[in-house]
C-alpha cells in the first residue's frame, strides 16, 4: 500500500509539473503578444502558441491563440496580404474546432477572420466573406448568447456598414452597450480561456458619441 501511495505521488506530481509547463506556455505567448511591436514578433507569438497545441493535441486554447495572434499580424501589417494570413488563420483555428465543437470563441474568431478577407475588396466580397461572417456571429450567439464579444464584434461591422444598409454609429452604439453591459458579469472559464474585447468596446462606444 505503501509503495502505491509512492507511485501515485509521483504520478499526481508528474501531472501537475505538465499542467504547470502549459500554463507557463499559454502565459509566455500572453507576454509576447502584449509587448510584440511588429507583425513578426506577433507572427512569433503565433508559433509559440502552434507548438503548444501540437505538443498537447487534446487542448483546443493553444490553436485559438495561435489562429487569433496570427489574425492580429495581419492587421500590424498594412502590406500583409490579407488572404493568405487569412488562410493560416483558418487552419489554426481548424484545429481548434477539432478539438471544440460549436464553441462560441471560435465562432467569434471566424467572423473575425472572415472581415478581414472582406475587408480585401468589400464591394465585391460582400456577399461571400459578409454572409460568412454573419453566420459565424448567429452561430456564436446561439452557442453562448451571453458572450459579450459577439455584440463588441456585430458593433464594429455596424459602424463600418453605410447607414442605409443598416449600419451605423446608432445602430453599433446598441450592440457596443450590450457588450459593456454582459462584460460586468462575464468570468472567463479560467485565466487562460479568452478575456479580451472589454476596454476596444469601451472605445468603440465613446466613438458612437
Amino acid at each position: 500500500m505503501k509503495h502505491l501511495f509512492v507511485i501515485l505521488s509521483i504520478l499526481f506530481t508528474g501531472m501537475a509539473a505538465a499542467q504547470s509547463k502549459y500554463e507557463a506556455g499559454i502565459q509566455k505567448g500572453f507576454e509576447q503578444m502584449k509587448t510584440a511591436k511588429t507583425a513578426e514578433d506577433m507572427t512569433a507569438a503565433s508559433a509559440l502558441f502552434e507548438r503548444i497545441g501540437d505538443a498537447e493535441k487534446d487542448k483546443w486554447l493553444p490553436y485559438y491563440y495561435a489562429s487569433y495572434a496570427n489574425y492580429i499580424s495581419g492587421w500590424m501589417n498594412p502590406k500583409a496580404d490579407k488572404d493568405k494570413v487569412a488562410e493560416k488563420s483558418k487552419d489554426l483555428l481548424g484545429k481548434a474546432e477539432a478539438l471544440e465543437t460549436n464553441n462560441s470563441e471560435l465562432h467569434c474568431l471566424r467572423q473575425m477572420i472572415a472581415i478581414q478577407q472582406l475587408t480585401v475588396d468589400p464591394m465585391s466580397r460582400y456577399q461571400t466573406y459578409g454572409a460568412e461572417a454573419e453566420k459565424a456571429l448567429q452561430n456564436a450567439a446561439k452557442a453562448d448568447p451571453n458572450n459579450p464579444r459577439i455584440y463588441y464584434l456585430r458593433g464594429q461591422t455596424l459602424m463600418n456598414t453605410p447607414e442605409a444598409f443598416g449600419g451605423g454609429k446608432a445602430a453599433a452604439k446598441k450592440q457596443f452597450e450590450k457588450s459593456l453591459e454582459l462584460f460586468k458579469t462575464f468570468q472567463p472559464a479560467s485565466a487562460l480561456h479568452p478575456n479580451w474585447g472589454k476596454e476596444d468596446a469601451e472605445k468603440s462606444l465613446t466613438a458612437c458619441q
